[in-house]
């Protein structure tokens, strides 16, 4: 069996805490997620889902509960370890990309070595190889603002990948991308998955959530609900995936 690579134990998140404007945005949240598992997370607009996604990806920090990845406390660690932790560890995919106009694609994928002052040589070698596995080795000494969307995502997904991270955080990668390269985005994702990289992901569209092994629907600050592919192919999958937020919609209309 799989060893468990990330657990949430009564995870909330509290906004404006002891404030008249309190706001309680996760309410006692149990998860796990094992080594290799592809999971989408889906719900309604503010029912907590990117809260949720960078409160188990060390980019914001729960107000009580225990968040353990790959078996360590994040509560436990310094600002400074947990900047370690998070270059070792995790990888982020983001919707707007987060590459820097003023840096080359291979500046902006070499920074995570850089800033963790792996040897130059290294860095070089590690930067070819992932370029050219995304295919984009030819755009390195590009910059940002020369290259299209999918190119962009392309050299943050290499960013994302150049520390050979165990889990990849994305969230709503494809939102600025359009059919075509949010295809060819899925198809690295499901790639990479089978190459054994654990991926969550944030979504609205239930054709990309399709290609998930896991589907969790979380409102109102809450996992509502739990979807296995397991047998399933992947039509079947959509087909459920589809349903349930149509169930969903329904219920958000009647209120």
């Amino acid at each position: 069996m799989e060893d468990i690579i990330l657990q949430v134990k009564k995870l909330k998140k509290v906004y404006g805490l002891h404030t008249q404007n309190e706001f309680e945005a996760l309410h006692d949240i149990d998860f796990e997620v094992r080594e290799g598992e592809f999971i989408c997370i889906m719900g309604p607009s503010g029912s907590g889902k990117s809260t949720f996604i960078n409160n188990i990806s060390t980019i914001d920090m729960p107000t009580s509960g225990l968040v353990y990845i790959d078996g360590v406390e994040v509560k436990t660690m310094s600002a400074n370890e947990i900047g370690r932790f998070r270059y070792k560890n995790l990888g982020f995919v983001f919707q707007d990309f987060h590459l820097l106009d003023t840096h080359t694609l291979y500046e902006n994928i070499a920074m995570p070595l850089s800033l963790a002052k792996i040897k130059r040589e290294e860095i070089h070698q590690r930067v070819e190889d992932i370029a050219k596995k995304m295919n984009i080795f030819e755009l390195l000494k590009k910059y940002p603002y020369e290259c299209s969307g999918g190119q962009k995502q392309r050299a943050a997904i290499c960013r994302a990948l150049i520390a050979r991270p165990k889990m990849i955080i994305a969230d709503e990668p494809t939102g600025n991308l359009d059919s075509a390269n949010s295809q060819e985005l899925l198809n690295i994702f499901k790639y990479l998955n089978e190459q054994g990289v654990t991926i969550i992901m944030v979504t609205h569209d239930p054709m990309i959530a399709s290609y998930s092994s896991r589907l969790i629907y979380i409102k109102d600050g809450k996992i509502q609900e739990t979807i296995k592919r397991e047998l399933l192919n992947q039509e079947d999958f959509f087909q459920k995936i589809v349903e349930l937020n149509s169930s969903e919609s329904k219920k958000l209309i009647s209120k």
